[in-house]
Parts: structure tokens; sequence; C-alpha cells
């Protein structure tokens, strides 16, 4: 009699310690905060519409997603996190998918798997840089900036936000095709590098969109030329690098991606949750401001293009003589 009170009380404990594992795996995505995860500093443009993105699936989705910044080494930090999170939803990735092609090809070791440890779920926006230069170089234009690399008698130094990062490789194949040489002066992240531009400390950069248009229009840097095909609304009378006599195109593509193994009924939620949050005026009116154009996909779109950008970055990587360790 005894033994059986024993087993029939191990099985009332059991059962009551299983019960809410099985109510909490049934529960409907999500039940609980989502952190999205950005591996830039504050403040550039993926950190810009990270946050934006976040604020719309809050009010959406019922749940607060927090945004947590992990920045370093080429976005490889917040990559590395994300890639090893459990596969349940609740950790998303935004990221700077040309950075995460330029990290593909110029690292000799990663701990993750670029393509293969991650769930595509849907782009984003897509985003030019900015060419701009220092009050002090007194270059105005793409044809002053030139004639001025080409007559100093030292390379004109330029800023990037790291070595390998997109504003590196942009930079150097700007070089290439105007016919100039430069020194690249790396720094670490978006704010530093355009901090060393308004003191002078270098002649140019490639910049994203936010902190070039807002330091433009402040009169503490000079817009120069946009790497669209056309031109930004939000500073209409920046032309392009083709107008300015460039042949560069060159675009950021920005998307949402979570851990390998990401259930297909959370990637369709969250993807879904994605189009119309790009679709709603809060985040047009941002994405506007930021220089970007909304650009939603299904994650076997999202594959395709990431397939063509990977190929392009290899490219420049290559033509660039990155190498990252």
């Amino acid at each position: 009699m005894t033994t059986f009170l024993l087993k029939l009380a191990a099985a009332v404990v059991g059962a009551s310690l299983i019960a809410p594992l099985a109510s909490a795996q049934n529960a409907p995505y999500p039940s609980r905060p989502i952190t999205l995860v950005v591996g830039f500093t504050p403040g550039g443009i993926s950190d810009v519409l990270a946050r934006a993105l976040a604020a719309r699936l809050t009010v959406q989705m019922g749940q607060t997603v927090i945004v947590d910044n992990r920045p370093g080494a080429a976005t490889t930090v917040a990559s590395t996190f994300v890639a090893h999170a459990p596969a349940d939803g609740y950790t998303l990735y935004f990221q700077d998918m040309t950075s995460h092609a330029i990290s593909a090809a110029a690292y000799k070791r990663l701990n993750f798997q670029p393509w293969n440890d991650f769930t595509m779920i849907s782009l984003v926006a897509t985003t030019p840089l900015m060419l701009v230069s220092s009050i002090a170089s007194n270059a105005t234009d793409v044809k002053t900036l030139i004639a001025k690399a080409k007559a100093a008698p030292q390379p004109l130094p330029y800023a990037s936000s790291g070595n390998g990062a997109i504003t590196h490789l942009a930079a150097e194949s700007f070089k290439q095709l105007a016919g100039i040489d430069a020194l690249h002066v790396p720094y670490k992240g978006g704010a530093p590098s355009t901090q060393a531009l308004i003191g002078g400390e270098v002649a140019f950069s490639f910049s994203s969109m936010p902190p070039a248009i807002a330091q433009m229009k402040a009169g503490r840097l000079h817009g120069l030329a946009v790497t669209s095909a056309k031109r930004v609304p939000t500073a209409p009378g920046v032309p392009t690098l083709r107008e300015a006599g460039i042949p560069m195109d060159l675009l950021l593509y920005s998307g949402i991606l979570g851990p390998k193994g990401l259930p297909a009924a959370v990637v369709e939620r969250i993807g879904a949750e994605v189009k119309k949050a790009v679709a709603s005026p809060e985040m047009k009116k941002v994405l506007l401001d930021a220089g970007a154009d909304a650009m939603t996909s299904t994650p076997a779109e999202f594959a395709s293009r990431m397939q063509s950008e990977a190929a392009s970055m290899a490219k420049a990587v290559q033509s660039a003589g990155v190498v990252l360790d």
C-alpha cells in the first residue's frame, strides 16, 4: 500500500511539472518579449531602422521587442550571438546583409556559418551610402575632391567605420574608379568616423545615410554624392555618383534573420508582421527620412538576393585585398 501511494504521489508531481511545460510550448507566439539584435552602434542606419521596426512590432504583436546593440568585428560579434541562440523566435537579428556578405568573404575564421546558421525571414529595406567630405577639405563636389586628391603631395586620408566594413570597400572602389590614391583610416564604428571627419582629421568618407544627412544639413559636412541609382528624396540636392561621373552603384540590404531551424510557423508570422510594419505610416516616414526604400520579401526571395550579394561582395573584398582574422 505504501509503495502504491508513493508511485501515485510521484505520478501526480510529474504531471504537475509536465503540464506547465506543455502549456508553455503550446502558447501562441509570441508569449514573452523578443530581442532584436543589431550588429552596429546606435545612430547608424541599421540601428535607426531596427528601432522603428521594433516599435511597430511591439504594437502589432502585443509583446515588447527590445533592440540589443552588439557591435564589433564587422557585425560578427552579433552574428555569433544570434547563430548560437535558441531557435524559438525570441532572438531575432536585424542585419545589414551587405556587411554579412563581406564577413563571409573576408574572414579566415568565423564562429558561425554565414549562410547555413541562420533562418532568413524577410528583407526590410535598401539604403545607399553618401560620400561626404570635411569642411576643411574645401571639396564641395566629387570633381573637386578628385582634383584635390590627385594634386595632394600625400594620399588624402579617408575614414571608415572599420577595416572590411562596407564604408571601407565603398571607398576602395571609389579610389579605383576615380583613379586616385587615398589613405584608409579605420575607426571603431560610424559615430567616431563621422566625428573624425567633422574635426578635419580625414578628408572624406562613405557614411550611412542618417548621420550623413543630419551633419550635412547642420553644415558640418559636405554631401557630395549618394551611391544609389537615383537621388534620395530627403537630400534632393545631392547627386548620384553616376551623375558625378563615377560609374558606381551600391545599396545596403537590411533584413530580419533568426537562428537556424526557426519553426516555419514563426517565420511566417514574423514575415507577415514585418510586411505590415513596413507599410505603416510610421515606418514609411522613418524610411523616407533615412533615405531608405522599403523592400520586403519571402524567405526564398531573401535567399536569392543574398546569393547575388555574396558574389558581389566577394569580388569587392578580393579587389580591395581585405583579409580579416
